[in-house]
Order: structure tokens, then sequence, then C-alpha cells
């Protein structure tokens, strides 16, 4: 049996190989620091555990501003768009990625009691923080090479490695030391500059270009327009933990951020399908095979809605596993949060037509308008309803800025392609509204575990008794016409 296994693993093509083993190193990354979580919360006060997961915030945030997401979709882009001149196209924005680096920390260094003072953040972390923005940025660029050409067995085997020290080093370090947030971060940072540092000598040496005035040009000027955009996604995903920190102390936000690294065992599902799907979205784009489109995005739709399900039905027990009783009021907020990690991949599924067509202007308003609305929403009801609406806030704004997404996306069809219509508006709307209908049953029962198991239960039965209609209705959708 092993050896057929092997065998038809063999028979598979390069491509299917690489994506298999690229998905492996995704949830590799999100895996190994999920399970390792319930190590941590017992380590770390609510108090320090919310610090760190403040930090994290910060760090989402600011690796956007002092990078300006060169790493991302421009660099996806121009490795496609510059083929002949890949190499010197990834040296010189790895030099450029280093100059924002150095500019930044100077600008840190000379400011820096105004910048510890806004973070909340002491010299020591405000630099490891950025030391881990650039060696992150320097590992992308060379992850990104690596999956264009579907090279997997190196990438598998620095994944690994970076997956298991991150953890081990980071223990090492909080076990040892008085100030164990900071220590937490330099293991991080440590395993990150150690592992990722080498990357960007590599490419540097291997395009001959640290500096080029016609890609700098190209980046700055192609993601520029896109930096309220990706700073927006990174407040949507943030300004909840750093807004509770504020408003309500240290402590509620290490409890809500509890939910935020239990809801990670679904965010690497996203991002591992995301991952994989985002190339394969452009491909389509680009060959205009515009109907396999939705045969392969409404099944990943569903996979995604029934993987947070599942992680909703069981979110007290992950909570019981995941940290110590003190935590337990995380449970109310896991819902939300995974409907949020849904709507997230519902956006994805929209916004490579805008950057296809480089309508970065509507990809800023649908995010910015998204992300306005969450600060404005998290003052109004944090006060209200206390640290758990912001789960509820966010999931809102989420759900908002997926639609204007699909509006947008609409808008760009209109003009380049005939008014085609790549998903079926009622199809989306139905996937997204039975998920959240049977999400938001959940909570009612969290208090009463048996009332919780018989309604889990029951789904199965109408599930598998009905599962013949289920499968027709499946196979409707995807005879959906575009």
């Amino acid at each position: 049996m092993i050896k057929s296994l092997i065998g038809k693993y063999n028979a598979l093509s390069v491509q299917l190989r690489a994506t298999i083993w690229f998905f492996v190193c995704s949830v590799l990354q999100r895996g190994i620091s999920v399970i390792t979580t319930p190590i941590f919360t017992r380590l770390l006060s609510t108090k320090e555990y919310g610090q760190f997961s403040v930090f994290n915030s910060w760090l989402t945030i600011a690796q956007i501003v002092v990078t300006l997401q060169l790493a991302g979709g421009v660099y996806t882009m121009g490795i496609v768009k510059f083929k002949e001149e890949e190499k010197v196209f990834t040296s010189s924005l790895q030099g450029l990625n280093l100059v924002l680096c150095l500019a930044w920390t100077g600008m840190y260094w000379i400011f820096r009691d105004f910048w510890n003072q806004l973070f909340s953040l002491t010299t020591v972390q405000m630099l490891a923080m950025l030391l881990m923005i650039w060696s992150t940025a320097a590992f992308s660029f060379w992850m990104t090479t690596q999956r264009n050409q579907y090279r997997y067995h190196l990438l598998v085997a620095v994944t690994l490695a970076v997956s298991v020290a991150k953890p081990v080093i980071g223990i090492l370090f909080v076990v040892n030391a008085d100030d164990k947030v900071t220590a937490r971060i330099l293991g991080l940072a440590l395993v990150e500059v150690i592992a990722y540092s080498g990357f960007f000598f590599m490419q540097v040496y291997r395009g001959k270009k640290f500096y080029s005035g016609k890609f700098w040009r190209y980046a700055i000027a192609f993601n520029l327009p896109l930096l309220p955009h990706y700073l927006s996604n990174a407040i949507l995903g943030s300004s909840d933990r750093i807004m509770i920190q504020r408003m309500v102390g240290v402590s509620a936000a290490g409890i809500y951020s509890l939910a935020y690294s239990i809801s990670q065992i679904m965010t690497m599902v996203n991002e591992a399908l995301n991952k994989t799907m985002s190339p394969w979205l452009y491909q389509k784009i680009r060959e205009k095979n515009y109907a396999a489109i939705p045969k392969v995005v409404y099944p990943s739709l569903i996979l995604i809605a029934a993987a947070n399900l599942a992680l909703i039905a069981i979110a007290p027990e992950a909570v019981a596993i995941f940290a110590p009783p003190e935590y337990q009021e995380a449970i109310y907020v896991i819902p939300p949060v995974a409907m949020s990690v849904f709507a997230t991949y519902l956006y994805l599924c929209f916004a490579p037509f805008e950057f296809y067509y480089e309508k970065r202007i509507w990809t800023t308003i649908g995010t910015l308008t998204s992300a306005v609305a969450n600060i404005i929403l998290n003052y109004i009801f944090i006060q209200l309803c206390g640290y758990q609406a912001a789960g509820y806030t966010t999931l809102v704004c989420y759900l908002v800025n997926s639609f204007m997404h699909y509006f947008f996306m609409r808008k760009v069809c209109k003009v380049y392609l005939d008014d085609l219509k790549p998903y079926n508006l009622r199809t989306l709307l139905l996937i997204t509204g039975v998920f959240m209908g049977i999400g938001f049953l959940y909570i009612p029962t969290y208090a009463n575990p048996i009332l919780r198991y018989t309604y889990t239960i029951l789904l199965l039965i109408i599930l598998f008794t009905q599962r013949k209609r289920v499968v027709e209705a499946l196979r409707s959708i995807l005879k959906k016409k575009v």
C-alpha cells in the first residue's frame, strides 16, 4: 500500500506536488505556533500574553509602513512581468527593502522616546520588531520565487526548522527571564534573523544589482497607492486588540487575543488555500478562462466554512485545552472571529480582478472604509458592551469589506470584461448565510454542553440523511454559469 501511494505521488505533476508541499509549509508555520500556544498561555499571565499580542498587532501594522509591502503583490506581479530580468528585479527589491528598514530604524532611534510611548513598547522590543520586519521580508522574497518555480524541498526544510526553533527558543528564553514578554520577542527575532538573513545576501549576489532606478520606481509607484489598502487590512485585523488594551486593559486584550490565536487553526487553512489559489486566479484571468474560476472557488468557500464551523462547535474545549480557566471568556469571541476568517477568504476571491487590472484606488476605498468603520464601531461598542463586542464589530466590517470588493470587482468586469459575472451573487450569499446562521446558533449552547452536543449531532444527522440533496445542491452551484 505504501509503495502504491509513493508511486501515485511520484506520478503527480511537479506543479501538483509543489502545491501539496506549499500547503504543508503553511500548515507547519501556523500549526506549530498553535500547538505551542497552551504552553505560552501557562508561562505568561493574561497581562503578559496581552502585551505580547499587542506587540504582534503593532508588528503587523509597522511592517507595512516600513517595507511598503514590497514582498507582496507587487513582487508576485513583477517576477511575471519582468520574467527575463527576474534576478535583477529581486535583488533590487531586496536592496530597496533594506534601505527602507534602515531609514525607519534611524528615524526611530532619533525619536525613540516618542515611538516607545506611542507603541507602549521598550527600546529593545522596538529594535527587535524592526529586525523581524527586515528578515521576514527578505525571506518572503525568496519564498515567492520558490513557489513561482515550484521548488519546494529547501522551502519545506527551512519552514520546518524555523517553525520548531521559534517555540523551543521562546520557551527557553521565557523560562529563564524576569521580563518574559521581551524574552518571547527576542526569541522570535533571533530565530528569524539567523534563519532568514542569508536569503537576502544570496538573492542580491545572484542579481548583482542592489539599486535599480527602473525597478525601485516601478515598485514604489505600484505600492504607494495601495499603502492605505494594506494598512487598512492590517488595522482591520489588529486594531481591536490595541483598542482593548487602551480602553479596557492588557489582561482583557490577552483573553481576546487567545480567541485569535485559536482561530489561527483556521487561518492557516485560509492562507494555505489562498497561497495556492491566488496565483491560479491570476493565471485564469490572464488566460481569460473565467468559467474555471467558480468551479474551484465555490468548493473552497464551502471547505473554509465547514472548517470554521468545526472550530465554533468545539470552542469551549479548545479554550480549555489552549489556556487555563482565567481565559474561559474567550469562547464567546471565537464564533465572530472564525466567521471573520471566512469573510477574509471571501475578499481574497474578488481582489485579484482589481489587482490584475491595477484598479488600486477601488481596492483602497473598500478596505479603508471598512477599517475606519471598524475603529469607530470598536470605540462605541467596546464601551457599551465590553471587549467581546470587538469580535462582532470586526466581523461586520470584514463582511462589508468583502462585499464592497465584490461590487468593485463587478465594476472592473464591466469596464474590461464585457460585463462578465465571475461569480453568482446569490450563491455567495447562500453559502455565507447558511454558514453564519449555523455558527451563531452555537453561541447559546456554550453554557450547556449537552445542548451543544445535541445540536452538533442533529446537524450531522441532517447532513447524512440529506446527503443526496446536499450533493445535488453542490453540483447545482458548480454548474452556475459565469
